[in-house]
């Protein structure tokens, strides 16, 4: 319970108390006078986001009289704490933002609330939320159970989440590397992966396109960032295993030649390395999430500041984009639930998506993306919400056991780039110990 939550555990966990001061409760109505006076406790990640949160906290409780004090811990230790406090009976956190593909386990696992009987509330509920302004993909990807595959919308879906920091994949390129060569900034693979290897001939000593790389997570996720716009999946509509399909061969193929025409070391990058060749001016192409634009324009960390366009993630034989991010609930045994809903609503209502886009945050609204004032502070911000519209639900399989497929996917894949594993081969295994994995879970029990 709260009292049990000391100062001395906060800071031992790196807790960030946010204060502002307030009204006394009696001044606060609406559907907020209940609550003034009360402390919620969050779990949130360290990450860019949230720390745009951070700063907008602040204006809540000046608003609404209730306090919120916010333990913010890297997105893997947040992991590892919150699968130990999900599992109490009685939990410390009212509210918590998790990474996607947390939700299957957590809702699994009966450790989130469903939504629906807050947004039936009507002292809770705000009617003018506007549901339908949040982006459809993240909803669907960060929010939904039960529906379609068990992971998607659909008639026996259920809400145990909403969006909050989505992230897709979009094209980065350095503007001056395009004009002083003349070059067209690619529509489709076919012409990105042609520019990946004629930029270093151009410019010796420069990469094409920085990307993951390194074994494990990086490599898996490179690898699905191709997967679907180059029309391939995971599984098929019966959990069949079909990475190791034509369009799966296509997808390591592209992988290999991006990481092949990369910078030096590129076979080995993660996520921070890949970033960092694109901000250290090393590549002249950098395909990834939408929350680097951030780090490209400060500079203290990029020494590529104005030089930087953006664009959609290429066509391949769809338009397709990742979805990614963070979304936040609330917890089974949370103590403070119809307050951490409104905070919930808050955070990602139109005006508090607004203000945490001004702050430098991921909108997950569809008129934010629009919004004048915030393309006039971030121009890149329309780019953004036309990707979003390309965003697959999709694009990676939100199961209990995915954990298993893509540690296995990520580690055979890199082989393949430092390695020289031959591809159908590389894939060939990681679809059969798949199916092995999906029959232990019982996914062919009704076959």
């Amino acid at each position: 319970m709260l009292n049990t939550f000391t100062k001395s555990t906060l800071a031992a966990t790196s807790l960030l108390a946010v204060t502002a001061s307030f009204a006394a409760a009696d001044g606060h109505g609406g559907p907020y006078a209940e609550y003034a006076g009360t402390t919620l406790v969050v779990n949130f990640p360290a990450h860019p986001h949230y720390d745009a949160v951070m700063q907008i906290l602040p204006e809540f409780t000046k608003e609404t009289g209730i306090e919120v004090e916010v333990d913010q811990l890297p997105y893997l230790k947040m992991r590892e704490r919150q699968t130990l406090e999900l599992a109490q009976d009685e939990g410390e956190y009212d509210l918590i933002g998790y990474v996607v593909f947390s939700k299957a386990d957590y809702v699994y696992a009966d450790q989130l609330e469903n939504l629906a009987k807050y947004f039936m509330n009507p002292k809770l509920s705000d009617p003018n939320y506007d549901a339908d302004d949040l982006i459809d993909g993240y909803v669907y990807n960060i929010g939904f159970a039960g529906g379609d595959r068990g992971y998607l919308s659909g008639k026996t879906g259920s809400l145990f989440g909403l969006p909050y920091g989505s992230e897709t994949s979009v094209l980065g390129y350095r503007k001056d590397i395009f004009e002083k060569h003349g070059l067209e900034v690619p529509e489709t693979y076919e012409e990105m992966l042609a520019l990946a290897c004629k930029i270093p001939e151009l410019e010796p000593g420069m990469g094409g396109l920085s990307s993951r790389a390194a074994s494990g997570h990086h490599a898996a996720h490179a690898f699905l960032l191709h997967l679907n716009p180059l029309g391939g999946a995971i599984f098929d509509e019966s959990w069949n295993p079909v990475m190791n399909n034509a369009e799966g061969v296509a997808a390591a193929e592209a992988l290999k030649t991006i990481v092949d025409c990369g910078p030096e070391g590129a076979s080995t990058f993660g996520f921070g390395e890949a970033l960092g060749a694109f901000l250290n001016g090393d590549t002249a192409m950098f395909l990834d999430t939408t929350i680097v634009a951030g780090q490209i324009d400060n500079p203290s960390k990029s020494k590529v500041v104005g030089k930087v366009g953006w664009a959609l993630h290429p066509m391949g034989t769809e338009r397709a984009s990742q979805t990614g991010g963070f979304g936040i609930g609330i917890p089974a045994n949370a103590e403070n639930k119809d307050a951490a809903f409104l905070l919930m609503q808050w955070l990602t209502s139109k005006k508090g998506d607004k203000m945490v886009a001004m702050a430098g945050g991921n909108p997950s609204r569809f008129s934010t993306h629009a919004d004048a004032e915030v393309n006039a502070k971030f121009p890149h911000m329309a780019t953004f919400g036309e990707a979003l519209k390309h965003a697959d639900p999709d694009w990676r399989p939100i199961i209990p056991v995915w954990g298993k497929v893509n540690a296995d996917l990520g580690t055979t894949l890199s082989k393949v780039l430092t390695e020289d594993l031959d591809i159908q081969e590389a894939l060939d295994g990681v679809a059969e110990r798949a199916r092995g994995v999906m029959e232990e879970a019982g996914y062919y029990t009704w076959k």
